[in-house]
């Protein structure tokens, strides 16, 4: 069903694209390119392709699960209105840990990988995701009692709504700063200037960040330079796709002992290969 939701949205995708990109055509001309933008295309139907595979297993692991609920939530405005609010949280949850599990990292790369920040940028996914165990994240949820049916929707919707604010066309909006994720919070999330770095995990509700002590606003006088700390410098979508899957194991071969777990699954910015992280490393002091 997440699926079909998604595919059924791609018109109103592509048109809201279509608009921006002649929104920007003489404003800033740069904004959108032809290589960059098809480079997310390409990553875009990969992804779905791949993802509609992933759904067609997961799904079956969510309704064995489901076998042993702790509560019989029957479908009603309130018990989706939590399933919401429940999915988000554990969206949050996973966003976060993609930026500090090196694991994690090597497919939430991909999107990060830009140098623009324009709704087409929102189509720039990885095929690795169920590799890196993203599925695993709403798996509780079926335990809980939410119908497996209604969580694959939910986080369709929820993805769907997180097209919208990849976007520097839109600026602050009042009050509902301060409850959603919105495209000014979501610039600083994008943006690799070491005041913004691992900021603005929200998938829809901003009030996790506010909550957890990872919010941070977008600051006029700091402007947000997009893309990953040490740049990938490749529109080849198989480059974008697993150039840090081919680091992430070079540097555990390399490693010793406990320390190639490090590599596997610590913080990103600890790879020995030291080339994409989502946070600058300190120099040593001099001497």
């Amino acid at each position: 069903m997440g699926e079909w939701l998604l595919l059924a949205l791609a018109p109103v995708f592509l048109a809201f694209v279509a608009w921006e990109a002649w929104y920007w055509r003489k404003r800033r001309p740069g904004l959108y390119t032809l290589r960059d933008t098809l480079s997310n295309a390409a990553l875009a139907l990969m992804h779905q392709g791949a993802d509609a595979l992933a759904w067609a297993a997961v799904i079956g692991a969510y309704w064995w699960v489901h076998q042993f609920r702790v509560f019989d939530l029957t479908a009603s405005w309130a018990s989706v209105a939590l399933l919401f609010v429940a999915q988000d949280f554990a969206y949050y949850g996973w966003h976060r840990l993609s930026h500090r599990v090196r694991w994690m990292w090597a497919s939430h790369v991909t999107h990060h990988s830009s140098e623009r920040l324009n709704l087409s940028t929102a189509f720039r996914q990885s095929i690795t995701y169920p590799v890196s165990g993203m599925s695993l994240f709403w798996l509780p949820l079926a335990w809980i009692g939410f119908s497996p049916t209604h969580i694959v929707a939910v986080v369709a919707i929820n993805l769907a709504f997180q097209f919208f604010v990849h976007t520097q066309a839109v600026g602050r909006l009042g009050w509902l700063e301060h409850v959603f994720n919105t495209p000014s919070h979501h610039r600083v999330h994008h943006a690799r200037n070491p005041k913004y770095i691992d900021r603005n995990y929200a998938g829809v509700l901003i009030v996790w960040d506010k909550l957890f002590g990872t919010f941070t606003e977008e600051d006029p006088a700091v402007p947000c330079e997009y893309g990953l700390v040490k740049p990938v410098r490749s529109h080849n979508p198989l480059v974008l796709t697993f150039h840090e899957w081919g680091d992430l194991l070079r540097d555990a071969s390399r490693a010793q002992g406990w320390q190639r777990l490090g590599q596997l699954f610590g913080p990103p910015e600890q790879a020995l290969s030291q080339r994409d992280f989502p946070r600058p490393v300190a120099e040593p002091p001099p001497g």
